[in-house]
């Protein structure tokens, strides 16, 4: 190992949102799997009765008329809008490519795509993606009662975004997505809780965002794994206290969806093919939460801000034992002056600022669950992404969480969300 490494960040760029999705996803191939919706329990499993079962990971797809509809006038000209470009659907701004409509591999027949990131127009995948009604209906069907959404499109990716070279276009693009949220949280009956982004291009405008979103209810903020790649400080720089202050005196959680920093495609063998590596990069997101995990536990930020609450998203839970382990290990074996900075262990400061997520898992809810902590871990289903746990999301939990005391299944699928999140219900 070189003793003076230079760790050079792959800064963000223009052509972020136009790549955010590969096209060759969207395309011709794969293999549908026809569902047969009467060889799974619809609704609530009755085990599982008096749990509003909180799904903690899903996808909105922005609706086409998301910004035509919110922006005011006079961004007429500029505001995003979605065009049907040789057979895919597409975003853009001001003639600029802004990347697909966002990954949906259930078909508007229920059925499902495999091998695949979605179908190439918004119309051909299951309206619950973008569409509040039937998402609801969708909700019912697996027996989940509410849903924390992520973003699906590249519109709000901010290297792009300050590309336009237009900041008021660019901070009232990410403003409109967020009140697009609040509407969408509302109009659902508080089942949809659709997670903000905030300009962190600039300061200022970033701060002011955070406090309005919060204002207005959200209850959450997706979070980049680097800031660098923004131009901006490490997360360990006072540069953001303000923020980490903000979140921690109400209790907004900070959220890191799989790992962007990382570049998965590039750890795959170069001849593969795109369903193989598909396969090797769904898995590198995930597991590349462990580099955010670690980055926080010796960073000594939570010793100044010990209320953080963070979420580690589409992680997965099996491999926490394995890298808090390695964590313990390295900080004495690799930080003998730092370390000692640090006043928790890794272990404590993962019990008491940590929540993770699982989904296809059975081996870590069956066998780590206490390991990791029962009030550290949530449930989530993807909906409606490739990998997601479409169909038999009920059977699944039967089968994972069956074993386990009823309070212990209530914590796991609803109250450690409530706790995290906010909820009110």
């Amino acid at each position: 190992m070189a003793e003076d490494a230079t760790i050079a960040t792959e800064r963000a760029k223009s052509d972020d949102a136009e790549n955010y999705w590969l096209q060759e996803g969207f395309g011709p191939g794969g293999v549908i799997r026809e569902i047969d919706a009467d060889n799974y329990i619809r609704g609530l499993a009755p085990q599982f009765e008096g749990i509003k079962i909180v799904d903690c990971d899903t996808h909105f797809s922005e609706p086409p008329d998301l910004f035509t509809s919110r922006m005011p006038a006079k961004f007429k000209d500029r505001m995003p809008e979605m065009r049907r470009v040789d057979g895919f659907d597409r975003w853009f701004i001001n003639d600029k490519n802004f990347g697909l409509s966002g990954g949906n591999v259930i078909r508007n027949d229920k059925n499902k795509l495999l091998g695949r990131l979605a179908f190439p127009t918004l119309d051909e995948g299951d309206p619950g993606a973008y569409q509040i009604k039937p998402r609801l209906q969708a909700m019912d069907d697996m027996g989940v009662y509410a849903q924390i959404c992520f973003q699906n499109g590249g519109v709000t990716q901010a290297g792009s975004l300050m590309a336009l070279g237009d900041d008021e276009l660019a901070l009232q693009i990410m403003k409109t997505f967020n009140d697009s949220a609040h509407e969408r949280q509302v109009e659902s009956g508080q089942r949809l809780f659709s997670l903000p982004n905030l300009p962190l291009w600039d300061k200022k405008e970033g701060e002011l965002e955070a406090r309005r979103c919060i204002d207005m209810g959200l209850k959450g903020f997706v979070m980049p794994d680097k800031p660098e790649r923004l131009g901006k400080p490490s997360y360990s720089n006072d540069y953001w206290n303000p923020l980490w202050e903000m979140c921690e005196a109400t209790g907004t959680p900070l959220n890191f969806h799989l790992n962007s920093a990382i570049n998965p495609g590039a750890m795959t063998w170069e001849e593969f093919d795109f369903e193989q590596r598909l396969a090797v990069a769904s898995m590198m997101f995930s597991v590349g939460n462990a580099a955010t995990l670690g980055n926080w536990l010796v960073s000594g930020i939570l010793d100044r801000y010990p209320k953080l609450k963070i979420g580690l998203i589409e992680s997965g839970l099996g491999w926490v034992p394995f890298v808090v382990e390695m964590m313990e290990h390295q900080i004495d074996e690799m930080m003998p002056t730092a370390g000692k900075k640090l006043q928790r262990r890794p272990w404590e400061y993962f019990q008491e600022n940590f929540w993770v997520t699982f989904w296809y898992e059975s081996i870590g809810p069956k066998q780590l669950l206490e390991t990791v902590g029962v009030d550290r871990v949530l449930f989530e289903t993807d909906y409606p992404h490739p990998t997601s746990l479409y169909p038999g999301v009920q059977e699944h939990l039967i089968d994972v969480l069956g074993g386990y005391d009823y309070s212990v299944q209530k914590k796991v699928l609803e109250t450690n969300a409530i706790t995290l999140y906010n909820l009110e219900f």
